[in-house]
């Protein structure tokens, strides 16, 4: 009798043996999922100076951590909750096992688990989250394999990137800095207690939902650490009377979303795992110049705002361009804005606001709006004339005059006007850009020619253009991160720097992809300095003063369109170049009183001034280059160069030689 039960016995072990092989057999595969760990891992992105601008990921945030990195503490901690003999055991625990199927057997249901570490993490990578007995055979089976292949701290290091800690954390790098604000290494012991609690039940023991839970878990935590003596009396009683400060921030922690959307879209293409694949990406942004311009882009549009309620209040006002009786709100419904500043010399973007509210529109109106310039187009049409022999001191004719054209067979005229309907008759070059004049700008586009007037636009890097005298007054459409880079000639002393944000980026494994700027030679610093000098006095005395700022010389160019449909300011310090624009998304008329001036120069100003008091150390005034001559003409100072020189009748009083020195005559 005892031979046949023997003989049963040892069939039911073969064939326990046989199915236990089979089994591994079929799900072997599945641990290399833990092996070859490679968890979606967010994108940080930082600003110039290191500060966090946000957390971009897919579905999961994790910051990851490897474990050299990872406190002793929170190891320790870790262990003394969830598993005491892990670096004694090989997988599972028989202790614990045991201990669980008596709990088991007397509820007659599953109600205690005995997982390890080791298990844990392989149910959450690999398993399901049922309680089911196969699952907890399989799950055994492929935690004693894995102990074969990886170490303790492997298993550990990938425990503690993998697991849920609620609040969508995933991570305890990323629970440390989402809950806590802290790096790993500055938690302290109750901290640590509350994190490594959190697996156990991460929505209900949230802290920033259920805290007095979240706490008495900690405490539990703390408890064990002291029973096992790996924590002190005074430690223990520090940590349970201790309360963090619990932080409910958002996920992303996103200052700059209009800056991120376009980060991300110069990045997925070369890099389309870039939001799952942990980088770290390091950009020209200055956070506190960003502040500042979303502050000064909201001051214009406030600006806008109040003069149009002080203007509904008078009926006739409210009309729009054909006379038409317009509803209330009409000149404001569709406006917003966006302004761009770049450092002068590398073209690194500082700013960039591409609305006046991200969350009524995440359209990016300085990268993907393209609209007309108006006259913040016309130091372009003067510098082609500048370098075609024209100076300052160049009279140009400002009378009106009648154009014939001819649309579909059907004649036409156009006779273009000055802003006021006046016109002055002969103006020198300077006085009509400062003064934004437009028939002496098309008298002057008349005189250069248009063929050759077209090519000096194009040398600018400005295309899509007419071919036609409507170049004049700036009927091409352009974005403002396109004309920052066509204005970066001027503010940049002739060398054009293309508008760029991304400084560097770090993968993963620690490789570093370093960015530099993209420049080419436009013109001579001599020649772009006349320029310079007429923008410098268009702020000075001309349609730019409401551009102004005390203690800071700027140079810059107000546009206005037809209808005043766009609003602009394009203008620069000795560093620093900012682009301001306002209009209407639907391209309706803005009211009358909106204009380059009256709209975008304040904005611009109010940028300026504040961007000098966080940084009262940047340059104050433009050089002169050795080049430039200069003259007193009707007792005011003019400058010249070889290129461009003075009308005969002019004799110059003084220049300067190579070395700078002043040479009288």
């Amino acid at each position: 009798m005892m031979k046949y039960i023997f003989t049963f016995l040892i069939l039911i072990a073969v064939g326990t043996a046989g199915w236990l092989l089979q089994l591994y057999t079929d799900i072997r595969h599945d641990i290399d999922k833990v092996v070859n760990y490679n968890p979606p891992k967010t994108t940080q992105f930082y600003d110039k100076d290191g500060k966090l601008i946000a957390n971009i990921f897919d579905k999961e945030h994790r910051l990851y951590v490897k474990y050299e990195d990872i406190p002793a503490r929170i190891v320790e901690a870790l262990v003394a909750i969830e598993d005491t003999q892990f670096f004694e055991h090989n997988g599972v625990n028989p202790d614990a096992i045991s201990r669980a199927i008596i709990k088991d057997v007397k509820a007659m249901k599953l109600v205690e688990g005995a997982s390890t570490l080791t298990q844990q993490l392989v149910k959450t990578l690999v398993l399901s989250r049922e309680k089911k007995l196969l699952r907890k055979i399989k799950e055994a089976l492929l935690a004693i394999r894995l102990e074969t292949i990886l170490t303790k701290e492997e298993i550990l290091e990938r425990y503690l990137n993998q697991v849920y800690f609620g609040h969508s954390y995933y991570g305890i790098k990323t629970a440390a800095q989402g809950y806590f604000r802290k790096d790993l290494y500055e938690l302290n012991i109750k901290e640590v207690a509350i994190l490594v609690g959190l697996p156990k039940a991460p929505s209900f023991y949230d802290p920033t939902r259920n805290l007095k839970f979240t706490l008495t878990r900690a405490n539990q935590v703390v408890k064990r650490m002291h029973t096992l003596g790996w924590i002190n009396k005074n430690e223990y009683d520090t940590a349970i009377n201790y309360i963090p400060t619990i932080y409910d921030d958002t996920l992303t922690k996103n200052k700059a979303p209009y800056i991120i959307d376009y980060a991300l879209k110069t990045l997925q293409k070369d890099l389309p795992d870039i939001k799952t694949g942990g980088y770290t990406v390091n950009l020209t942004i200055d956070l506190d110049a960003q502040e500042i311009a979303k502050e000064s882009l909201r001051v214009g549009y406030e600006g806008i705002l109040a003069r149009d309620k002080k203007l509904q209040k008078n009926p006739r006002n409210n009309v729009d361009s054909n006379g038409n009786p317009t509803k209330e709100d009409y000149f404001v419904e569709n406006l917003n804005g966006a302004i761009i500043s770049i450092e002068n010399n590398t073209g690194k973007i500082l700013a960039l606001v591409g609305g006046i509210d991200y969350k009524e529109s995440t359209f990016n109106r300085a990268v993907q709006s393209k609209r007309q310039p108006g006259s913040a187009a016309k130091p372009f049409i003067y510098q082609t004339a500048l370098d075609l022999g024209f100076s300052p001191a160049s009279q140009l004719i400002d009378i009106g005059r009648t154009y014939d054209y001819e649309v579909n067979g059907e004649e036409k005229k156009w006779q273009p006007k000055n802003y006021g309907g006046k016109f002055k008759g002969i103006v020198t070059l300077r006085e009509s850009l400062i003064k934004s004049r437009n028939l002496a700008t098309i008298n002057l586009v008349t005189d250069v020619g248009i063929a050759d007037m077209y090519k000096g636009l194009l040398s600018y890097g400005i295309t899509d253009i007419p071919r036609d005298l409507s170049i004049a007054l700036g009927s091409f459409s352009i974005s403002p991160i396109d004309l920052s880079k066509a204005y970066s000639v001027f503010s940049n002393d002739g060398i054009q720097v293309t508008p760029y944000m991304i400084n560097s980026i770090i993968n993963n494994e620690g490789e570093i992809t370093n960015f530099e700027k993209i420049e080419h030679y436009v013109n001579s610093p001599e020649q772009i300095f006349l320029m310079k000098s007429i923008l410098s006095d268009a702020v000075k005395r001309g349609t730019g003063r409401r551009a102004r700022v005390k203690g800071i010389e700027l140079a810059g160019k107000t546009g206005t369109t037809n209808d005043n449909i766009d609003a602009w300011f394009c203008g620069f310090s000795a560093t620093i170049q900012t682009i301001v624009w306002y209009g209407n998304d639907n391209n309706t008329p803005m009211r009358r009183s909106e204009g380059g001036g009256s709209t975008a120069a304040p904005a611009f100003s109010h940028f300026y001034k504040k961007y000098l008091e966080i940084h009262p150390e940047i340059e104050r005034n433009f050089q002169i280059p050795n080049n430039v001559k200069t003259s007193i003409i009707n007792g005011r100072k003019e400058y010249y160069t070889d290129l461009s020189p003075l009308p005969e009748i002019q004799i110059p009083i003084r220049n300067k030689n190579p070395d700078g020195e002043v040479i009288e005559f």
